[in-house]
Parts: C-alpha cells; structure tokens; sequence
C-alpha cells in the first residue's frame, strides 16, 4: 500500500481502515510521499480508507482517498485546484490601463418609510483619471454591522452617541474600486450606517429602505449625469460623466438583498406608499453582484444577471441562503438572465470589506467564523481559509468579471461564472468554483411531481422533496435545500436523490412528462450534489429520444467538497457533457424524452438539481410582464375579550395573471397554514383575513406573520406583514409563602399563588439577593443541582454571586399554584444558621429589560441535628 500524493508537512503520518490503524508509514527523502507494507487480505475495498496527520483526517479537509486491492491513494480535492484548471482567455482581475482618483461626497440626510431618524447620503468614489466620454457606473453597498466605535468598541446606535465616530464600512471595497476604475468604470461605495442601525424591525430585513438608497444616490448621478455639473460634489466634477443605461449594483451581506431589491424595484417600481424613492427610473441595472447575501425573502430579480458569490467559511449567512438567488428563478420570468453561483473555498463572511477585518479595519473588527479548530474553516487550517487580500483579491476579480460580462457584454469571462471549470489567474491558488442557470439553457430535467424516476438492480432513485418534515426530505442540509421562511413543507421544489451500492447496472432513468427539446444545445449542463470529502463519485450519462434512440454522452466524475458537521459542503457542482453522440447516433434533440445515470464508481449517493441543454454566449436579457405583490404591516391593536378579524394588507400591480403561495403563522401557538393564491388580470389586492381569538384572561402579546411566495407569473416585493396584538388583560400578581425554614440535607420548598389563572404558561424569573444575614454557598447545595441551574460549585461562594439567569418558577396556563424547590446538602461544619433570598419577577414587563420585582422568598437552613 502507498501513498503518493499525500503533503503533509512533517506531521506524524498514520494509515487507517476505519478505526483499524495500520500503520505509519515511511516518508521518503523528501518527507512528502509515504508507504506502508500491509500484508494482502488486510484491507477490503469496501473499509473506510484514511490518511490521518497527527490524528486529523486529511479527507476532511478535501482529499479524497480511494483504494483497491494494491494502492491506497490520497489525491487532492481535484475539481478545486487551482492548477487543475485551465485559464480564462481574458483575466477580469488584471489592472486596466487607467490611473484612478478618489474623493467622497455628503449629501443631506434622508428621511426613510419606517426609520424615525434620518439616514445618511455618504459615498466614496473612485473613478478613471483621464478617461473620455461617459462611462459605466458600479455601485457598491455595504452590509449589516455595527455602526459607531468609540473606546475600543463598538456598537449598533443611531445617530452615533457622543463620543463615537461612524464605522466607514463604505470605504471597505476599495481594492475592487480601484480595479474596476483602473478598467474604465465610475465606481461608488455607499454608506448605510442609518439603516443598520434602524432595521431591527422591519419585516424585510431593511431590503426596501436599502433599495431605496440605492436608487435616491442614482437619482443624484442622473442629475449630474445629464444636467449643469456646477452644483454636483468635487469628486463627481472630477470622474468622468456616468452612463447610466450601464449600471452594475454590488451589495455585500444585507446589502445583497437590497441590491436584488433595487434592481426589481427599477424594473417593476414598488407601490408609492411604502417607496422611499420618489423620482422615476432614470437608468437600467445590467447586472448585479450579491456578495455572501442573505435572500430572507427567497424573491430574487430573474430577469436581472446577477452572481452570488459564497464563501464556504461563512460564520454570519452560515446556510448561505444566497444560493435561492440562482435557484429561486427558475421557472420564473423570461429565462434569459444568467444567474450564476460562486463558490469560494476557504472563504469567510467579514473578509470581503476591509473595514471589517481586523489589522486593516479603523475600528474593532472579528473574523467571523466561529470555530478556530474547524478542520475546514479554522485558523489552523493553513491550506484551506484565505487570508484576508486573498479573500479580498477573490472578491475584486469575479466583481469584475460580473462587471465585464453584464455591462460590457464579454463572453470571454463567461467561462468563469457558467460552470465551465476555468480559473483567473488572479485568484492565485484560490480554490473557486462556479454553476449557473438562465442565459437561455433549455430545461430537460426539472424535477417536479410529474418527473418520473426508474431505477433497477444496485441503484435507488426517487424525486425527493427540497423541503419536508417527511421521509422524502431530500436530504438535512444544503444551501439548494433551505426552507422558505415558515415553510414546513414546499409542494414545489423537488431534487432527485440517488443511493448506489455497486458500480454498473442500468442506474436511475429520469422522465419529463413531456419530451423536451434540446435542438441548438452543444451540450448537457447537470448540477449534481455529492457528500462532502467524498471520493470521486463517476458516471455515464445515457439520453433517449422519442423514438428509442439511445447516445451515451461520455463519463463525468465529481469529488466532494471539504466539509465537516458545520461547514457547508454540500453545494451543487455543474458538468457538461458535448452532445456530439446524440448527433452522430442520429437522435432528435426536438424530442428528448429521457436521460440516464448509471454510477461507474463504487457505493455512494448523490442528488441531482436538474439538467438543462447548454451552448455557449449570452443573449440580452429581457424583462417580462409579472404581477408584483407586496404585503403591508398592521397595528398594533390590542387584544379584546371576543375573536376579531384584521385584513393583511397585500396588494397587486401589474395587469397579469399569476399564481404565489401565502404562509400564515401564528406564532404564539406555533401554527402554519398555507395556501395557494391565483392572481386574475386587474387583480389589485389579496384578500388575507386573520382571526385573532379574544379572552379575559392574561397571555403574551400575540404575532401574526404573513409571508409570500412567487410560484408563477408573479414577483415578490415585500415579502413579509406583521400584525402584533397587544395583551389588554391585566397580569395576575403572585404571592409567596414567604420564609420557609429546613435542616442542613433537606428541601427548601415555597408555593407562589397567582391572583388568577393565566391563559399562557407563565415563567416567573428568580433572582438571587444577599441575605441579611450569613448567606447559604454554593457547596451548601447538590453539586447536580448547581451545574444544572447556577454552574460550578467550586471555588465556594455566595449563591448571589452566581449566574441565576436560569432560575424560574413555571405556571401552567389555567393553574394558579406552583412549588419552587431548592435542595441543600448536609455537611460535617458547625455554621449556624444560613440564608437565601430570592426575589420573584412579576409577569407583564417589557421585552428584553429587566423583570418588575415581586415579592421574595427566604429561606433559612440549620445545622443539622
């Protein structure tokens, strides 16, 4: 047995089978190659084959390791490797041939829809010295952080308090700034601190009012652009004139959602009411760039390009629900937007902004990810999380490859976004990996209820569900796989699943319920899940047409992304196979009625997203006619002793036919309904009762969550209402037995009374207070019960000097009594008498401050007898 390939760097080398150790092997002169002796018979092809480093499995960290009854060989994470791609042609990452200037500008506040304080119009702009005529425009916008720093920390206030500057998060993205410029674009960086600081309870997320601010600073550059510039900021006179029919938005984190917000709203304007853009679309977003993005709202723009870019050290949008930017248009709008996925091994969420990564931030700044002993993501991990330039050299190269695809219309950086497995030489050894769907691909499986699945011998197949609280959930976890928010089961997101336990056989043959046509596809694009660190998963792929005939495509391998129990390594990769043999056998591309996978590799499972005809270019995307719908915001209102109704604002524009789907949550009884919404030409709102039941009795105060999802013909705007309803019975007020007196061993019991019952459950908090006299410690009590309740009862102290955040007296709803029971133990020591003090939290305070006081409970011990 041997191992070639394995690069360990001097750590200890040890082979396994499963938890068998065979042995260390020995390195040769170099110390990077390995072999060991085992005698035949040892090792069966079916054990778990690892290489471990010092007792870390290096197949955890993306080496794959396969065996057979010769060699064990370790080999890299292939699909990966930066030097296992070839180049693009053209390298977006390259400095173009312009020197840049910068300056900034600072507008007059603004006033938001549901932000009480004004939000700041601050920009950074880096723009092209000397260039001639109008050029591009990009414009960049931060995400959610913390706002204002000052003594060494910082924190989320607005407008910043005395003493405390504004974080500049705007001035983050100044390296992909400054290589943008260099290639002839206009850039500008916004600040957003007043939304951040502002958004805790907007439904959306704050995705409406960052749309808005994207589109009041165009309204500004379109002033400029087209009037007297006489007026216009310093750094504006100085850049040259903006073209505003060549827009790319880029937002980061949050700031993704409001750019996909911005451009929906430039291309279906929102209703005025909830609009804090009040002039008319003077511009035309080519593209956008979402940048590690929440999508609370599953709504992406489908007839807007855009590429998510996904790191896979994510330790803030850590399910990387960004992926629905991709995912969630399909089967929407014209299909002609590319929409591409990026994949970024190694990786974080922070590192993208520099003002948000520590040793080049002005204020405190954190990596986000959680864990620094990850095999994948953590500090140790030398050869897969980028440093920060390297993750900042990432981020600049594939915003301009966005940037010179979607505004400057260059196939030749197309290869780079669509899954065609190249490398810009720019990221260095940056592992970087792409898929995409729209530009025009023809569908050919899309797995839905009317797909049908075959599979015989060694192989099962079945169309699983993306989301289900039932056996046919496709699988735990994946960024294609999240839930909808409130969503227990979607009826129309489907994956096929595939378990194999041997190579060969017939495998797993897919039906449309329809044949489908893939006349002017080159090739056949397949986006295929497989476990993360898995060996390389192969397969043949068979297609048939409408008359029987059968072309075996070629053979296609995957290997699993690194991934451990908290990284995300189940992403979907694309292959393409050339359709050459479907010609030349003779099939009718017009009439494809099946496609086949027959597992070459041994046992394994994977999920297949869905396949689709592919050819090279990019055509123009166009926009089609949708029914917009957005959902509104009520009360609050209080409560009344008898059940009413309130009506969810949700209105319609657009004069089209369409169909979404309403979730309903009641979220004090934990209750989802759904239903499935056609929306009729002229259709201007959705009728959306919620019947809030009354009493006389005193509860919580209650939420209503309503949240729409496009299904077809329609876009989502604001994607989420709220109704609170306020509690108007008065709290019930507890009495105590109030001292309560025991010998050292035995239980200290009080029973609190209500006044009346309540109609929820009630947790009445405890909190510890220092007696009057000697106070009872920490050792004075079973140590069980102080590590469950209070922590550590070593070194002995005071009980008030523990954490009592735990501590509560529960009341089931409808009961007024219940017993709170603290035990003591029984020791040697002669101490006298000894006391503890509790004070009971009434029911009814505000959220999140402290509880009102109610009456307390003492407790006496005694020595024992």
């Amino acid at each position: 047995w041997s191992s070639a390939k394995a690069v360990i760097g001097g750590a200890q080398v040890q082979f396994f089978a499963g938890d068998q150790l065979l042995g260390t092997p020995r390195p040769d002169r170099s110390g990077r190659s390995y072999r060991l002796d085992v005698p035949v018979g040892t090792v069966s092809d079916r054990m778990d084959l690892q290489v471990r480093a010092s007792g870390r499995r290096l197949d955890a960290v993306g080496i794959a390791i396969q065996g057979n009854s010769r060699t064990l060989t370790a080999s890299p994470f292939t699909a990966s490797t930066a030097a296992a791609l070839p180049p693009v042609g053209v390298d977006p990452g390259k400095r173009g041939k312009f020197q840049t200037i910068r300056g900034e500008y600072h507008l007059p506040a603004v006033k938001l829809p549901d932000h009480p304080e004004p939000v700041e119009m601050r920009a950074v702009v880096v723009a092209p010295k000397g260039a001639t005529g109008r050029r591009p425009i990009a414009l960049f916008l931060h995400g959610r952080h913390a706002t204002c720093y000052g003594g060494g920390e910082v924190d989320g206030s607005w407008p910043c308090r005395a003493g405390t500057k504004p974080i500049p998060s705007y001035r983050g993205y100044l390296r992909a700034q400054r290589l943008l410029a260099s290639q002839g674009y206009v850039t500008v960086s916004i600040s957003a601190n007043g939304i951040n600081g502002q958004d805790a309870e907007s439904p959306d997320g704050g995705a409406g009012a960052r749309s808005s601010l994207i589109r009041l600073h165009l309204g500004h550059w379109a002033d400029w652009t087209s009037g007297d510039q006489s007026a216009a900021p310093a750094i504006v006179r100085k850049s040259p004139r903006a073209e505003l029919s060549q827009v790319l938005l880029m937002g980061h984190s949050r700031g993704g959602d409001g750019v996909n917000r911005a451009a929906m709203d430039s291309v279906t304007p929102p209703p005025s009411g909830i609009d804090g853009y009040p002039g008319r679309v003077r511009w035309t977003i080519r593209g956008t760039v979402l940048l590690a993005p929440t999508l609370f709202g599953h709504n992406p723009e489908p007839d807007v390009p855009s590429v998510v870019i996904l790191p896979g050290c994510d330790g803030d949008v850590y399910d990387l629900q960004g992926q629905i930017s991709v995912d969630g248009t399909n089967g929407h709008g014209s299909g002609t937007a590319l929409h591409s996925s990026v994949f970024v091994v190694g990786a974080n969420h922070n590192f993208f902004n520099s003002e948000w990564t520590p040793g080049l931030a002005v204020a405190p700044a954190a990596d986000d990810w959680f864990d620094p002993n990850d095999a994948v993501c953590g500090q140790g991990s030398k050869s897969l999380r980028l440093k920060p330039v390297q993750q900042q050299r990432v981020g600049a190269t594939y915003i301009a490859a966005a940037a010179r695809l979607f505004v400057k219309d260059d196939d030749r950086v197309l290869p780079l976004l669509d899954g065609s497995g190249v490398r810009a030489p720019s990221v260095r050894k940056a592992r970087v990996l792409s898929h995409a769907i729209g530009a025009a691909r023809l569908p050919f499986v899309l797995p839905a209820a009317n797909l049908k699945v075959k599979a015989t011998g060694t192989t099962k197949a079945h169309l699983c569900r993306q989301v289900s609280r039932r056996k046919s959930l496709c699988a735990r976890w994946s960024p294609h796989f999240l839930a909808f928010p409130g969503a227990t089961e979607d009826p129309d997101r489907y994956a096929v699943s595939l378990k194999w336990s041997k190579a060969g056989g017939s495998g797993a043959k897919l039906r449309p319920h329809q044949p489908m046509s893939l006349a002017g596809s080159t090739s056949l694009a397949l986006r295929i899940i497989v476990p993360p660190n898995s060996p390389a998963k192969t397969f043949d792929v068979v297609v048939t047409d409408s008359a029987g005939r059968k072309a075996t495509l070629g053979r296609t391998s995957l290997a699993g992304l690194p991934g451990t129990n908290v990284t995300v390594g189940d992403w979907g990769q694309e292959v393409r196979l050339s359709l050459t043999a479907a010609r030349r056998g003779g099939l009718n591309l017009r009439q494809m009625k099946e496609l086949q996978l027959i597992p070459r590799s041994g046992q394994g499972k994977a999920w297949l997203l869905d396949a689709w005809g592919w050819r090279s270019g990019t055509p123009v995307a166009r926009i089609t006619k949708t029914a917009r719908i957005d959902i509104g915001t009520l009360g609050p209102v209080a409560e009344t002793d008898s059940a009413t109704t309130h009506q969810m604002p949700v209105s319609v524009s657009g004069n089209v036919a369409g169909k979404l789907r309403l979730f309903t949550i009641d979220a004090n009884a934990g209750k989802v309904t759904t239903r499935l919404v056609t929306v009729r030409p002229g259709t201007r709102q959705i009728d959306v009762p919620l019947r809030v039941a009354g009493d006389s009795k005193y509860g919580y105060d209650g939420y209503y969550v309503v949240f729409a999802q496009a299904v077809k013909g329609t876009i989502i705007g604001s994607f989420a209402g709220l109704l609170e309803v306020t509690e108007n019975d008065p709290a019930p007020t507890p009495t105590v037995t109030p001292v309560v007196e025991v010998a050292e061993g035995r239980a200290l019991r009080w029973r609190l009374t209500l006044s009346e019952p309540a109609a929820v459950d009630l947790r009445l908090p405890l909190t510890i207070l220092p007696p009057d006299g000697a106070e009872l410690s920490t050792t004075d009590v079973p140590a069980r019960w102080m590590r469950d309740y209070l922590g550590d009862p070593l070194p002995s102290r005071p009980l008030s000097d523990t954490d009592d955040s735990y501590l509560t007296v529960e009341i089931p709803a409808g009961k007024v009594t219940a017993d709170f029971v603290l035990p003591t133990a029984k020791d040697r020591l002669t101490e006298g008498p000894e006391q503890v003090r509790f004070q009971v939290g009434l029911p009814g305070g505000a959220p999140f401050e402290a509880p009102l006081a109610g009456p307390e409970m003492i407790g006496i011990v005694t020595d024992a007898s």
